[in-house]
């Protein structure tokens, strides 16, 4: 094949790009983000909406099917599920894999809301089942104050704090007290005033709020009027008038008693023998779980300086610790692998220049394919790296059929050069249908759909990819790693010319020596300092 001849004819070409793609690779494993798992989307959209105090013949009639009807027309839904308990209503919507699911939560979110729902039912509010709904980090806030204090520091200061960093969606806080203003209604004396008890619920509801009152001309200046009317403390809402006959007017204290209480407890977290709180962070749907993690580790410093004496801020759970943790242990297990393909092909070579040059292609195809999968939008995650690991061992394949043809021909008597012409030709067809008919084999996988697809999509990426850039690798880099040291056939440097008589000497050959060799040198320098840059990084792989 010509790629072979007109390689060999310009090492200097090819070495500049092995070292750009060298560069490159390793630009872009910097870059590349850290995730578990690839990017997985399910085509699942949940309806839940809240009737409270009702049965579930009553939310079924009432809440599930009118919400049935409306969406069962959506465009794209497969099936359509639903369940109805005390108080709550789930409607489960299964789209195909393919379904843009924007657009159908637009869709369904449009259907809803041409539903009309009990006053007392909530907005129905639509979920989307997602693997990042679970939080990247769990932390626990402890120390010696009450659950009242630590609740207000987790709320006021710890939450609006880690929102603000970039990646995390959202910070939920659990555990603790939360206060309240309880009214213990007398039922006695509200049935002497013949009032229910929603109207008193309806009275504070429309009592506690901050309204608007207009505008206010003075002159030439122009005021904005406001109501502030909102419960400050339990005495505002014990003030209350919640029923009025003629000057009689009676007061929420008259009929009840207004206390400041807690919450109801629904969770309740344990650190180190201590009642806490619980902050969960959730990081953003395209964030780096690592990088996220990362981040809030470093903010978590600072945050501790602010906190009262006797107090202490844990992490109980770090999601991005089992991430590190198993991709490095892939990472080390393919760089593993690497190294004993080297020493196994040695042991059988018996060659230290065949093995060298399949050593130095292993590191070029594997940072070459990390930037491909770059370009790809393709994540290190178990998978991408499991066929990173795959392909190491299989990308070492080509190296040795060119090898082993360059030596046959070199055995029969051919020179160094045309050994490694004539070889490489020889079997570069063959090598070219093997990768490729390897590459056909997993590449149809990105077509799976399902959760099967999504999963295998990123593996059968990387294992085509590094099969490619090795098959690239094969038939520029190893013929020209090969023929080092040999002279083309037909191109050979001039002889010495007779001397003339001239006061200075010309020493044409010396001069074209030069020249024809000063590339080498920068070459040279380049190459030896990616080898100690890799030496330097292999600990660190590992």
């Amino acid at each position: 094949m010509k790629i072979v001849t007109g390689s060999m004819r310009r090492p200097v070409t090819v070495f500049m790009i092995t070292v750009a793609a060298l560069l490159f690779g390793f630009v872009s494993l910097t870059r590349l983000p850290l995730n578990l798992l690839p990017d997985i989307s399910y085509p699942t959209l949940t309806l839940q909406t809240e009737y409270a105090d009702a049965a579930p013949a009553e939310v079924e009639k009432l809440i599930t099917e009118p919400l049935e009807e409306a969406v069962s027309v959506i465009q794209g839904l497969r099936s359509l599920r639903s369940v109805s308990r005390p108080g709550v209503s789930e409607i489960t919507l299964e789209f195909g894999w393919k379904t843009a699911m924007d657009f159908a939560s637009l869709d369904v979110r449009e259907k809803v809301d041409m539903v009309r729902l009990p006053e007392d039912a909530s907005s129905p509010v639509l979920l989307r089942y997602d693997p990042n709904l679970d939080p990247i980090l769990r932390l626990g806030l402890y120390g010696e104050h009450d659950l009242v204090t630590l609740r207000h520091l987790a709320d006021r200061l710890l939450k609006k704090d880690l929102e603000s960093l970039e990646g995390v969606a959202s910070v939920r806080v659990q555990g603790g007290l939360e206060e309240e203003i309880q009214v213990e209604v007398d039922e006695d004396r509200l049935a002497a005033l013949g009032l229910p008890i929603s109207a008193v619920s309806t009275f504070l509801g429309d009592q506690n709020l901050n309204t608007a009152g207009g505008r206010l001309r003075d002159r030439d200046a122009e005021f904005l009027v406001r109501t502030l009317n909102e419960f400050e403390d339990e005495g505002d809402v014990a003030r209350t008038i919640v029923y009025e006959d003629g000057d009689r007017r009676v007061t929420l204290d008259d009929v009840a008693t207004v206390t400041r209480g807690y919450k109801e407890r629904e969770v309740v977290s344990h650190v180190r023998g201590q009642e806490a709180v619980e902050l969960s962070l959730f990081k953003e749907g395209s964030a780096n779980t690592v990088q996220v993690a990362q981040t809030v580790k470093r903010r978590l410093e600072r945050l501790r300086g602010e906190l009262p004496e006797g107090t202490d801020l844990v992490v109980l759970a770090d999601q991005s610790t089992f991430i590190e943790q198993s991709l490095r242990e892939v990472r080390s297990n393919a760089v593993i692998g690497g190294l004993l393909a080297v020493l196994v092909l040695y042991l059988f070579l018996k060659n230290r220049r065949s093995t060298f040059v399949i050593a130095t292609v292993i590191p070029v195809s594997v940072l070459g394919t990390f930037f491909v999968m770059q370009q790809l939008g393709i994540s290190l995650n178990i998978m991408s790296l499991g066929g990173l690991a795959l392909g190491v061992g299989m990308l070492v394949d080509n190296a040795i059929v060119v090898l082993e043809a360059i030596s046959r021909r070199r055995g029969e008597g051919a020179s160094l050069w045309d050994a490694t012409r004539e070889g490489a030709t020889e079997v570069s067809r063959a090598v070219t249908a093997s990768t490729l008919t390897t590459v056909a084999v997993f590449l149809p996988i990105i077509f799976v759909e399902g959760i099967a697809g999504q999963i295998f999509r990123d593996q059968a990426l990387t294992v085509a990819a590094s099969l490619l850039v090795s098959l690239v690798a094969a038939l520029t880099l190893i013929p020209v790693l090969s023929s080092l040291g040999g002279r083309p056939a037909g191109i050979a440097l001039p002889e010495e010319p007779e001397a003339v008589p001239t006061p200075r000497p010309v020493r044409p050959r010396g001069r074209v020596r030069r020249v024809l060799t000063w590339p080498a040198r920068p070459v040279g320098w380049l190459l030896r300092w990616v080898g100690r840059a890799l030496f330097a990084l292999l600990p660190g792989l590992l």
